[in-house]
């Protein structure tokens, strides 16, 4: 054995750096924290703009799904930060919270502690919002550690509006969906600080790292949690086989896909999937891997009649001109990401919760199907803009298996996207919904033309656009849910039933998906667990 410390964080990414901080800030506390990939030294991590060209490269897990039946066979791209500060490190930096009927849910499972009046501190906590004085008093911190803030430096004319069209449409504008009503139509909040991503690594890890109780080690992917009678006692390294011991807790923080693989690896889950690979079973638990959920949305787009979106700036002679306002002044397009405004809505029921969602980009993403979301390459340098409606609250749920028992191969991920027909139905209402608004005068003034081939008015046409251009907004929750029944992974202080000294702490706990993006949310659960863990 290596050295012994009193905790071990297996991935470093929001909640990994999160933890990093807090657990290392007694001095008498040994922290050890272990990331994967490498560090976050790439300087395009921290350029706003330079978001889509993180993608398919050594900081990308580069994860698939299985073909999808029910998406024209097609296998979804899964991007997962392979790097310090995790998804946080390449994430389009959007602060959404969810709602309070989310965090009620999770309460009303048998999850105490978790209602959405416990849970709000924690998000408070954490918070520096740079505009909390003009927002709803008592939903947001000042002087937390995460910046989070409306765009200030660079904004487009179709981000506004879009906003004016949505309330032509009938969607009432909001200021502040992290605040006390999450429905409406308004501009995004995001985790960027003077220019530039402020991501787990920068709001969290890096004022920890000075500290000499805190360790943090890059490039070190662990093979398996070390379980022997039911107690966790430390962790052992695909490279060189090093083993570390823990005398308090392993906290897995790998993520929605990885922390069950993890588990699985370690001897922890469904006894059929761990002997079909020959892994010695430590602990039956059928819940690890399963209720897989995640976000999907996919384009409308518009060619718009002025040069006032983001394509352009795709163009090779615009990118320099862009770096060097950025690098200059922190001025211009590269100070902000793809998306800027949002709406949130109930798509079924306009007096009920939110559970839907339209992500607006101002730049188009084709006509065509040839595109390839995550590669720049493949977009047109003609402006425009997309409104993606968002399936929030899937009925479809999917698993994560093992391929075999060698830890360096990607899991097995079965999404089973649009297995409920409830789902597409969804989407195909947004797609509508996307339509109308973009009939309003307020986006017509700046529309040229539609960019969908296909005949609008035909619901098996918006079924077909839906499944050929369907996207993972990358937002894997569930499978190691928190909760009270037999499928229950963690308990609600997030420790893994029937093992002593390991917790899961990141979105894999969430019982239920959020109404919103998901990067927020881990933060908090981060924050909560924390305190738990300590107390």
């Amino acid at each position: 054995m290596s050295k012994e410390f009193d905790y071990i964080i297996v991935g470093a990414g929001s909640a990994g750096c999160l933890l990093a901080n807090r657990l290392s800030a007694d001095p008498s506390n040994r922290v050890l924290l272990l990331e994967a990939g490498g560090r976050d030294s790439d300087p395009l991590v921290h350029i706003p703009g330079a978001y889509a060209k993180l993608f398919k490269k050594k900081h990308d897990w580069g994860f698939w799904t299985i073909p999808q039946p029910n998406v024209n066979n097609r296998k979804l791209y899964l991007p997962r930060g392979k790097m310090l500060g995790g998804c946080s490190s390449n994430n389009a930096m959007a602060y959404v919270r969810g709602n309070k009927y989310d965090y009620d849910g999770w309460a009303a499972l048998g999850n105490d502690g978790w209602s959405y009046k416990d849970i709000l501190p924690y998000f408070v906590k954490s918070e520096h919002n740079e505009q909390a004085d003009q927002l709803n008093d008592g939903y947001h911190g000042e002087g937390g550690d995460l910046n989070v803030t409306f765009s200030q430096q660079f904004k487009t004319p179709l981000g506004q509006a879009f906003i004016d069209a949505g309330v032509e449409a009938g969607l009432p504008p909001n200021d502040d969906y992290n605040g006390k009503e999450q429905k409406g139509i308004g501009r995004f909040q995001f985790t960027i600080k003077n220019g530039a991503r402020h991501s787990g690594v920068d709001a969290f890890l890096k004022p920890a790292m000075k500290r000499p109780n805190l360790e943090v080690l890059t490039n070190a992917q662990v093979q398996e949690v070390l379980v022997e009678k039911d107690q966790a006692f430390g962790v052992k390294l695909i490279k060189g086989g090093q083993k570390f011991r823990v005398s308090k807790e392993v906290i897995l923080s790998a993520g929605g896909f990885q922390s069950p693989q993890i588990l699985m690896l370690s001897g922890i889950g469904e006894k059929e999937q761990l002997t079909s690979h020959g892994i010695e079973l430590k602990l039956e638990l059928p819940g690890v891997g399963k209720n897989l959920q995640d976000h999907l949305f996919f384009p409308v787009s518009c060619l718009s009649k002025e040069q006032v979106g983001l394509n352009h700036h795709i163009k090779l002679s615009n990118q320099i001109k862009g770096f060097a306002q950025y690098t200059i002044g922190r001025k211009g397009p590269f100070t902000i990401g793809p998306l800027e405004s949002v709406a949130f809505l109930n798509i079924d029921d306009p007096t009920g919760p939110a559970n839907f969602q339209l992500h607006f980009a101002p730049m188009q993403i084709g006509r065509e199907y040839g595109y390839d979301l995550y590669d720049l390459n493949t977009f047109p340098h003609e402006d425009g803009f997309s409104i993606l409606p968002s399936l929030l609250q899937p009925k479809s749920r999917g698993e994560v298996t093992l391929k075999d028992g060698n830890p360096r191969s990607s899991p097995v991920i079965d999404p089973r996207f649009l297995s409920e027909e409830s789902d597409l139905k969804q989407l195909v209402a947004g797609a509508r919904l996307a339509l109308d608004i973009i009939k309003q005068e307020a986006l017509q003034k700046h529309t040229k033309q539609l960019q969908m081939p296909l005949d609008t008015s035909s619901e098996d046409a918006l079924a077909e656009h839906i499944r050929k251009s369907l996207e993972t907004i990358y937002h894997p929750v569930g499978t190691c849910k928190m909760g009270q029944d037999e499928m229950a992974v963690v308990d609600p202080q997030l420790r893994v039933r029937g093992i002593e000294g390991l917790r899961v702490v990141d979105a894999s706990i969430m019982p239920n998906i959020m109404t919103g993006n998901t990067n927020a949310p881990v933060y908090m659960i981060a924050e909560k667990a924390a305190e738990m863990i300590l107390n």
